[in-house]
């Protein structure tokens, strides 16, 4: 466990991490409950490099308005999946798209009421998991995720079946997660993080635990083959899986993402994928 979150830890009465599988009802009431607890802490430390009405697609810089994965959205209906403060759906609302965001965690959602009031650029929010979305079928023309919901669902497959289900046919879904290479060492930013510690091949969730044994943090691992088995099972189309250098210049650590960990190996991967 580390300092970054140990208001949170404190807040839901964390002691510890249990190496055990946990089912898709208890990775939703973790994790709820965890970016509920986090949601402060979480918008004072990256509040400023995410900005209000951003696309910041990973903690190396890489911005939608420089590589237009999602095209032009303009009069376009986009979902904006695990948003937090919704600064995605903002920035595509603020370019002419019809966005809307959702999140699990009513603590990230309060942010996000508050950026809109902040903004001017008002997006609707709606409080739901990526695992069970209330959206019609073939209502939106794209979806896009930045480091929100995906690792936190423990079906990744149902996710991508829901995203499938209400996209219209020819929608682009682009999400971005750590990079599944990163599973197998320390979360640690300095020298301790560059040692192989497990498996990649383990995919038994991590998992924070109070002294009930009660789930308080969940994130699960998949392998890069696992993701792309998945969305090929979903009846997605995968185009492209983008593994984003460290950019000369960046000196930004956030949590496990440094230059010493990014001039080594990829932190994130972006996967584009669409709708045939």
């Amino acid at each position: 466990m580390s300092d970054q979150h140990a208001s949170a830890e404190l807040a839901l009465g964390t002691t510890g991490i249990a190496k055990r599988g946990v089912d898709a009802a208890e990775s939703r009431a973790a994790n709820r409950m965890w970016w509920d607890a986090d949601a402060d802490d979480y918008h004072a430390e990256h509040g400023d490099f995410l900005g209000a009405a951003d696309f910041v697609w990973c903690p190396e810089g890489v911005r939608e308005q420089d590589v237009s994965y999602l095209g032009d959205l303009r009069g376009r209906r986009v979902l904006e999946v695990g948003c937090g403060s919704a600064p995605c759906a903002r920035w595509l609302t603020a370019r002419g798209a019809r966005a809307v965001a959702f999140d699990i965690s009513a603590g990230m959602l309060r942010h996000a009421v508050a950026a809109n009031a902040a903004t001017g650029v008002t997006v609707p929010l709606v409080q739901a998991s990526a695992d069970q979305l209330p959206f019609a079928p073939g209502s939106f023309d794209a979806a896009c995720s930045a480091f929100g919901a995906v690792p936190f669902v423990a079906d990744v497959g149902e996710v991508f079946r829901e995203v499938a289900r209400v996209l219209r046919p020819g929608s682009p879904w682009v999400f971005s997660v750590t990079h599944p290479i990163r599973w197998i060492f320390p979360d640690d930013p300095g020298p301790g993080g560059l040692t192989v510690t497990q498996s990649y091949f383990d995919r038994t969730p991590y998992v924070e635990v109070d002294d009930t044994g009660r789930a308080t943090y969940v994130e699960h691992h998949r392998t890069t083959g696992d993701y792309v088995r998945a969305l090929v099972g979903a009846g997605l189309e995968l185009l492209d899986v983008v593994e984003p250098e460290w950019p000369a210049g960046h000196t930004r650590t956030w949590g496990q993402w440094s230059p010493l960990r990014g001039r080594l190996f990829p932190g994130t991967a972006i996967f584009r994928t669409r709708k045939p």
